[in-house]
């Protein structure tokens, strides 16, 4: 049986922008970070930043959000049992900006929510896991506009690619609230790499790779992290531009 109901989780959402299309739509009242965007190419490597705002396209939230309120920064642990989930260490940093007429400022204080699957690709308060909260969690950006997070390399399940889901919610300048939804990805031989030791190997050979995930296809390299390997871990940093009013 399938640990989850759904074969694939996610409905694409949205379009990539090209650069022309991108340049256009400065100033307007969007929800997608559009300073040195780039179309998706489909390959398995971070675009490099134009500017200190990158372009990330919207992607779809999913089935598994749930707002668990849970203001915290390492969301391994479930706060209830308080197990804290086996896998490889990833620390994961967002650094959050506003454009405002061609210019990039952190954005103070905006939420941002993260939550993804185990190393058995499970998420917690769904199905048998109803209750539980490990593997979710949100910081509040600090004054230069970071937000970190401490978790283990997601697991994989059926009808994906390995992704993290990722919510930021912020207050525009006109004190509206808005927010940009979306996922994160990981370069293959990467996670090929990663899988080969405890606790991954003890899966079966993952059924989804980036070039046939639907969702991977609609942001490309704009999703991919860049991640970097640590003495106790994995180590990624994540850039976000929004251009909002």
């Amino acid at each position: 049986m399938a640990l989850f109901p759904f074969a694939h989780d996610d409905d694409p959402v949205g379009e990539v922008l090209s650069r022309r299309q991108a340049l256009a739509l400065f100033g307007a009242p969007i929800l997608l970070g559009i300073a040195g965007c780039s179309i998706a190419d489909g390959t398995d490597t971070p675009d490099e930043p134009v500017t200190g705002c990158v372009a990330r396209p919207e992607l779809t939230e999913g089935p598994y959000y749930v707002d668990e309120g849970l203001n915290r920064s390492d969301i391994r642990a479930d706060t209830g049992t308080g197990a804290v989930k086996a896998g490889a260490l990833l620390a994961l940093t967002f650094n959050v900006s506003r454009l405002t007429g061609g210019t990039c400022t952190p954005i103070e204080g905006a939420t941002v929510d993260v939550w993804h699957a185990d190393a058995a690709g499970a998420y917690s308060d769904v199905g048998s896991a109803t209750g539980q909260d490990f593997l979710r969690g949100y910081q509040n950006t600090d004054a230069s506009g970071v937000a970190s997070f401490t978790t283990v390399y997601p697991g994989w399940y059926p009808g994906r690619a390995v992704h993290i889901h990722f919510k930021i919610r912020f207050l525009t300048a006109a004190g509206n609230t808005r927010e940009f939804t979306s996922q994160l990805f990981f370069n293959e031989s990467l996670t090929d790499a990663v899988y080969e030791g405890a606790p991954y190997n003890t899966r079966g050979t993952r059924t989804m790779r980036n070039s046939t995930d639907g969702i991977y296809q609609q942001g490309g390299a704009e999703t991919l992290l860049a991640v970097t390997e640590t003495s106790a871990g994995y180590a990624a940093t994540f850039s976000v531009g929004l251009a909002v009013d």
